[in-house]
């Protein structure tokens, strides 16, 4: 048996491994993906799609058909037991409404589709990126990781053993990604533990054809009483809805059986009726939140998704999280394989997604222990189901994606040392470690009104978004000249960087927004630095330049407010490929931009420094 070389192997391809695959085809890189069905999911258990997952989505170019097909999430309702409980009005009564994503947390919806079509999006999108598709069939049943090569990184020290039609197949690998799900072989292979409990709370869920007289059907709802706490979920497509059921207690798991499901739904919705016309996916499940004591091996295996932590599906997480897993993780791993950055980049992964794991099923734990009808209130005053309500609101920016914060690492640099101190505040609406938020600005060249995170696509380039302030200013003016001067001299890591056959702006891209009015500011004022010759053509890039100013049909988004930049002093701010902030720092802050790049990205082969203005054609 003659192994096949392949740098990367994704074992499974669930969310967290398709994400990962599309980040690499993205980038011109192919995989193996193996998977052990015989064909695409057509049928997920997952269908929550948090907002900042549909601004991942966006970032690949591929939520406009998300968006088309979801149901969009725009109300929650709260229910709980009437307060008289006398016959005449027993059952249950609206006590609480509220915005499903509190405004201004994401320019992106809350949506539902199933995850057989969110897989699709990114099967699409690999095959059209660069061909690259998955292959079915094969059961993964070990995987071995030779110590002694580990530390060369163009070795392919990762052996997966697979079985396909009753014979195996040897890979070797140079990285191997665990997206095989909570019964994770490749994390048995190596030793690896899951670490946590289950509850005795056990909970039933049916995606079903509701006929119905339940007003709040086509609403995210949650309903908590004495019989039990039901959430019922719309799905897409206006008629199909999913339910959460809480079995009552001493239920076992593995005994539920569909109807169990039904009737305890209609016991909740009482005195509302409820008939099931059809059902098309139920399980039972008892709660249970687990993470694994390491996510990789030797930087070389990583575990991803619920091949890592597994908890409760009711806050939406699972798929989502596990998706992010793949996103964090692909873009690092494509910056290591075309030679553009350290594999010191990798040492990342655990610590960030080792603490998004663990911090979310610290929140699980208590997300999922407040939905349990046998909650009680933290005060005196309040009820159980209003104590929910509040609860929820509260965790709006979890549920939505939004809290991830990364620490401190070569590529997420706090700046409070920088000489511009405090740098934070220069723009106090960010938080290093965070998502770059959007905000509504004007491109220049166009008039054109758009949000910002528009221009933070996911293609493997970092960003400098450079808060210039009012060019008409002669300090602005002069920091901003200044600053060209140095990225275009040969100190500048955009110069070190950037091979002498590429496009100027394909590692590092310069990203200006300016304050002040559109119309008095010509492109000729910006430094020819920020409108580098790029493409085929070598034609000049004028999409580059924003103006925080009012558009002819949408009114100001008044971006530098948001973001809590000076118009003064400005700001740099440098944004990683994942659109998460690496730093933020003054414009003059050469010395410190040099370093930071310095830390991780490496020099172009072919580097050739070239001084002055942007050269033309074609690349340089």
């Amino acid at each position: 048996m003659v192994a096949e070389k392949v740098d990367v192997i994704i074992c499974g391809s669930g969310s967290a491994g398709l994400c990962a695959a599309t980040w690499l085809a993205r980038r011109g890189l192919r995989c193996k993906i193996l998977e052990s069905r015989d064909g695409p999911l057509h049928l997920g258990q997952a269908d929550g799609v948090q907002c900042r997952t549909v601004e991942i989505f966006q970032s690949f170019g591929l939520s406009e058909e998300l968006l088309r097909e979801s149901y969009h999430v725009l109300e929650t309702t709260f229910w709980s037991n009437h307060p008289g409980g006398d016959d005449a009005h027993k059952g249950i009564v609206r006590t609480a409404r509220t915005a499903d994503t509190q405004p201004g947390l994401s320019h992106q919806p809350h949506v539902i589709l199933n995850q057989g079509r969110i897989n699709g999006l990114f099967l699409n999108a690999m095959q059209d990126f660069n061909g690259q598709e998955v292959s079915y069939g094969f059961t993964v049943k070990r995987v071995e990781v030779d110590e002694s090569a580990v530390a060369d990184p163009d070795s392919f020290c990762v052996t997966v053993v697979a079985d396909k039609d009753g014979s195996e197949v040897e890979f070797n690998a140079r990285y191997v990604l665990a997206c095989d799900g909570a019964h994770s072989v490749v994390r048995k292979s190596l030793g690896i533990k899951m670490v946590g409990d289950s509850t005795d709370s056990v909970w039933g869920v049916m995606d079903v054809y509701p006929h119905t007289n339940f007003p709040d059907i086509r609403k995210k709802t949650v309903i908590k009483t004495d019989l039990g706490s039901l959430l019922i979920v719309p799905r897409e497509g206006g008629t199909l809805t999913r339910f959460y059921v809480e079995l009552p207690p001493g239920t076992t798991a593995r005994e539920v059986k569909l109807e169990d499901l039904q009737n305890s739904a209609r016991e909740i919705l009482s005195p509302y009726s409820l008939e099931v016309r059809d059902t098309v996916w139920w399980s039972a499940y008892s709660i249970g939140q687990r993470v694994a004591d390491q996510f990789n091996r030797h930087n070389r295996v990583f575990l991803t998704g619920d091949a890592c932590h597994t908890h409760s599906p009711k806050a939406g997480q699972g798929m989502n999280t596990s998706l992010q897993d793949g996103y964090n993780l692909g873009w690092k791993l494509a910056a290591v394989l075309r030679g553009e950055a350290s594999p010191s980049i990798l040492d990342t992964y655990t610590l960030e997604r080792g603490k998004v794991a663990n911090d979310l099923i610290n929140f699980d734990r208590e997300f999922a222990r407040s939905f349990s009808s046998k909650s009680k209130p933290t005060d005196g005053h309040a009820t159980p189901a209003e104590v929910f309500a509040q609860h929820f609101i509260r965790s709006g920016v979890i549920t939505a994606g939004l809290a991830t914060k990364y620490q401190d690492s070569i590529i997420t640099m706090d700046t409070t040392h920088c000489k511009s101190a405090p740098a934070l505040a220069l723009a106090t609406g960010l938080t290093v470690g965070m998502r770059f938020p959007s905000a509504q600005v004007v491109r220049h060249c166009d008039a054109r009104a758009m949000q910002l995170a528009e221009t933070l696509r996911s293609d493997g380039r970092w960003r400098i978004v450079i808060f210039a302030g009012d060019v008409l200013e002669a300090g602005a003016s002069e920091r901003l000249n200044e600053l060209a001067a140095y990225l275009d001299s040969e100190r500048s890591p955009i110069r070190r960087c950037t091979p002498a056959t590429s496009d100027m702006d394909s590692i590092i891209e310069c990203i200006i927004v300016l304050s002040g009015r559109r119309t008095r500011v010509e492109l000729e004022q910006i430094p020819d630095f920020f409108l580098p010759y790029t493409g085929p053509f070598a034609l000049r890039n004028l999409n580059k330049v924003f103006v925080d100013d009012e558009s002819y049909n949408s009114g100001c988004g008044h971006a530098y407010k948001v973001y809590g930049c000076s118009e003064k002093t400005g700001a740099m701010v440098i944004v990683r490929p994942d659109q998460h902030i690496s730093a933020i720092i003054g414009i003059e802050e050469h010395d410190v931009l040099e370093d930071f790049f310095a830390g991780f990205l490496s020099s172009a082969p072919d580097h050739a420094a070239v001084g002055g203005k942007v050269a033309m054609p074609g690349h340089r």
